[in-house]
C-alpha cells in the first residue's frame, strides 16, 4: 500500500512538474531580448481550457489557491472546464463561492443561472436570473445586461436596464442602451415608446433618436405608426417642441413636404425665426419636385414677414419653384418662360446694383440661354455678375460656368474648357469647383475624349455634394461599361453625340439620333440606357404613350435590371401625371416598393401610392 501511494503521490507531482516546465514566448524585456519563460499554473490552464484540454485544465486549476479560482480573469477558464466536463456540481460551488468572495461582480450571478440551464434545469436557470436582477447594484448594470446579450437572453438584458432606470430613479437612465437593444431586437413598438420618451424629457437626445429612427424604421407600417403617435402627441402637447421637430423629420422623410409645411410654420413662429425654417423646407421640397409645396412655403414668408431679413430670399425662391414647376411640365410652356424672365427682370430692377441682384441675374441669363434660346440676351447678364464689384464669389463662379456652357452652345469647346478651368483652380475644395471639375469632364466626354473624362470622374466620386458624386459615378459606370464590350467606344461615342444634343435642347434629332444607335448596336450594354433617355426625351416632347411603351422595352426585359427601377418609377409617374391611369400607376408604385426596397425612389413611390390608394396621414 505504501508503495502504491508513493508511486500515485510522485505521478501527480511530476503532472504538476511538466506542466509548470512548459513555455510560451512572452514579449522581449530589457536585458533578454526574445527570450522565453516559464508561465504559470494560471495562464496554462486557461490555455488548455482554450484548447479543449478540460482535463489538464481542471487538474490545474484545482491546485490554485481559493481567491485565485475565483479571480474574474480566472473564473471564466475554470468554469467552462469544469462544464465541459459536465462536473455541474463543481461548477456550481466554484460560482457560489465566486459570489461570496467577488460580491461585486454581479455576472457571476448570470453564469450561475447558465449553468443551471446548461444542466437541464431551466426553471433554476430563470429563477437565478431573475435574483440578479432583484440584487442588481448601479454599478453592476451595464455589464450584467451585456452579458444576457452576449448569451442571447435579450428579454433578460432588457429588464436588467429597465432595473437600472429604477435604481437611478430617471425614466431617460439607459435610454440609449434601450433604442439600440429594441432596434437590434426588432422590437419596434418598445422602440417608438422608448425615443418619445427620450425626446419628451431631454430634447437635446433628438439627433441621437433621429439617427436611430433612420436605421431602424424599414416598413411602411412603422412609419404610419410613428406618425400617429407624433400626431397625437403634437395635438395633446402643442407646447412640447420636440415632438413637432421629430414630426417634421419625419415627414420630411416620407417626402410628405405638405405636412412638414404645417410643423416648419408652427416651429418658425414659435421660434420666431421669421420664415427661416419654412424657407428651409421650400428649399428641400423644390430639390424633390414638390412645387406646389415650395410655392406655398414661399407665399408663406412674403405674406407673414413682409419687413423681415427673408424676404428677398422668398422672392427668388419662388420665382426659382415656379420656373422648376415650368420647366418639368412637359411639354414645356414658353408663354410661361417668358412670363417668368419678366418677373425675374422686374426682381433685379427692385434690388438695383447691390450683392443681392447677382443670383437673380444669372437664373434670368441661364433661363435665356437654355429654355428661351437667346444667348445674345444672357451673356450681358453674366457678364455683369462678373463685374460686380460685391457679388459673392459662389454667384461670380456660377456666372463663369453658365458663360462656359453657352461658349459650349456656340460650338466654342476651348472658351468653355478655360471658364471651368478658372472656376476650379479658383475654387479647389467647395462644391461649386467640384461642380466646374464635372463639366470639363462632360465637356471631355461629348469629345469623345473617354479617359480623360473618367480620370476626371472617379476623382469626383470622393466630391463632398452627393448630387456631384452620384452624377460622377453614373457617368463614369456609363463609360467603363460602354468600353468593356467595344474598347473602340464607338457606340458610346453615338450616344455622347445624342447627350451632347439634349445638352442644347435638340431633343428631336436627340430621339432620331438613339434609334439609330439601337438599331446600329442591338445588345449592347448601352441600350438601356438609351432606351431609358428615350422614354425621357419622348415625354419632354409631349410623346407619353410612346414614353410608357419605351420604358416597357426595359421593365419586361429580365438583363436590364440595373434601370428597372429607373424606368418603373419614371412609369408610373407618367401614368398618374401624364395619362390619367391612376389605376396603373399606383400598382407601378407598388411594384417599386415590392421589387427593389433599395430604391432610392422608395419614399417618393411611397408618398404617391399612398396619396393614390387615399390613406395618406394628413
Amino acid at each position: 500500500m505504501r508503495c502504491t501511494s508513493i508511486f500515485l503521490l510522485a505521478g501527480g507531482l511530476a503532472l504538476v512538474a511538466s506542466a509548470q516546465a512548459q513555455f510560451i514566448p512572452r514579449p522581449p524585456q530589457p536585458g533578454n531580448s526574445g527570450a522565453w519563460a516559464p508561465v504559470d499554473g494560471a495562464t496554462l490552464a486557461r490555455e488548455y481550457t482554450k484548447r479543449g484540454e478540460f482535463e489538464k485544465a481542471a487538474f490545474l486549476f484545482e491546485k490554485l489557491k481559493s481567491d485565485e479560482q475565483t479571480a474574474p480573469e480566472v473564473l471564466p477558464s475554470y468554469l467552462a472546464a469544469l462544464q465541459g466536463l459536465k462536473r455541474y456540481k463543481e461548477a456550481e460551488k466554484l460560482l457560489k463561492r465566486g459570489q461570496r468572495q467577488h460580491p461585486e461582480e454581479g455576472t457571476y450571478g448570470v453564469a450561475l443561472g447558465a449553468l443551471y440551464a446548461a444542466s437541464g434545469d431551466q426553471a433554476a436557470a430563470d429563477k437565478q436570473y431573475q435574483k440578479v436582477i432583484s440584487q442588481l447594484t448601479p454599478p453592476q448594470v451595464a455589464p450584467v445586461a451585456a452579458d444576457f446579450q452576449q448569451r442571447e437572453l435579450p428579454q433578460w438584458a432588457e429588464k436588467t436596464y429597465l432595473r437600472g432606470r429604477e435604481l437611478a430613479r430617471n425614466n431617460t437612465e439607459y435610454a440609449a442602451q434601450l433604442i439600440q437593444f429594441y432596434t437590434q431586437s426588432q422590437q419596434q413598438d418598445k422602440l417608438l415608446d422608448e425615443t418619445l420618451r427620450l425626446v419628451e424629457r431631454d430634447p437635446q437626445q433628438l439627433p441621437f433618436v433621429r439617427n436611430m429612427l433612420q436605421n431602424a424604421l424599414r416598413e411602411e407600417k412603422d412609419f404610419d405608426t410613428l406618425e400617429k403617435l407624433l400626431v397625437g402627441k403634437v395635438q395633446a402637447q402643442p407646447d412640447q417642441q420636440a415632438y413637432s421637430e421629430l414630426l417634421l423629420w419625419l415627414q420630411v422623410q416620407r417626402h410628405d413636404f405638405a405636412g412638414a409645411l404645417v410643423q416648419a410654420r408652427a416651429l418658425d413662429r414659435r421660434a420666431e425665426a421669421q420664415g427661416a425654417r419654412v424657407l428651409a423646407l421650400a428649399g428641400i421640397a423644390q430639390r424633390n419636385r414638390d412645387y406646389a409645396t415650395a410655392v406655398a412655403a414661399c407665399e408663406y414668408v412674403l405674406r407673414e414677414y413682409r419687413t423681415g431679413p427673408f424676404y428677398g430670399r422668398a422672392r427668388q425662391l419662388l420665382l426659382e419653384a415656379r420656373e422648376a414647376q415650368v420647366r418639368d411640365t412637359y411639354p414645356v410652356d414658353q408663354a410661361q418662360l417668358r412670363a417668368l424672365a419678366a418677373d425675374y427682370a422686374a426682381l433685379v430692377t427692385e434690388l438695383g446694383s447691390t450683392p443681392d441682384a447677382a443670383p437673380v441675374l444669372n437664373r434670368l441669363a441661364q433661363l435665356y440661354a437654355f429654355q428661351l434660346d437667346d444667348q445674345p440676351r444672357a451673356v450681358p447678364l453674366l457678364e455683369r455678375v462678373i463685374a460686380m464689384p460685391r457679388a459673392a464669389p459662389e454667384a461670380v463662379a456660377e456666372a463663369k460656368l453658365a458663360l462656359g456652357d453657352i461658349d459650349l452652345l456656340k460650338g466654342e469647346p476651348w472658351e468653355a474648357t478655360l471658364l471651368y478651368s478658372q472656376v476650379e483652380k479658383a475654387n479647389p475644395e467647395a462644391a461649386i469647383g467640384q461642380e466646374a471639375k464635372l463639366r470639363n469632364a462632360r465637356l471631355s466626354y461629348f469629345a469623345g475624349d473617354f479617359k480623360l473624362a473618367k480620370s476626371h470622374l472617379d476623382i469626383l466620386k470622393e466630391a463632398t455634394t452627393r448630387e456631384i458624386a452620384n452624377d460622377a459615378m453614373q457617368l463614369s459606370l456609363l463609360i467603363q461599361e460602354g468600353l468593356a464590350v467595344d474598347t473602340l467606344g464607338l457606340a458610346l461615342k453615338d450616344y455622347a453625340a445624342v447627350e451632347a444634343l439634349v445638352f442644347r435642347n435638340q431633343l428631336p434629332q436627340a430621339i432620331t439620333g438613339l434609334d439609330a444607335l439601337l438599331a446600329r448596336y442591338p445588345g449592347h450594354t448601352i441600350a438601356d440606357d438609351a432606351l431609358l433617355l428615350k422614354a425621357r426625351l419622348q415625354r419632354r416632347t409631349g410623346a407619353y404613350a410612346a414614353a410608357a411603351a419605351t420604358l416597357g422595352q426595359i421593365t419586361s426585359n429580365p438583363k436590364y435590371d440595373v434601370l428597372s427601377d429607373d424606368a418603373l418609377f419614371l412609369l408610373a409617374e407618367i401614368e398618374e401625371q401624364n395619362l390619367g391611369d391612376k389605376a396603373k400607376a399606383q400598382e407601378h408604385y407598388q411594384q417599386v416598393l415590392t421589387k427593389y426596397p433599395g430604391s432610392i425612389y422608395v419614399a417618393e413611390a411611397r408618398k404617391r401610392f399612398r396619396h393614390l390608394r387615399g390613406d395618406a396621414v394628413q
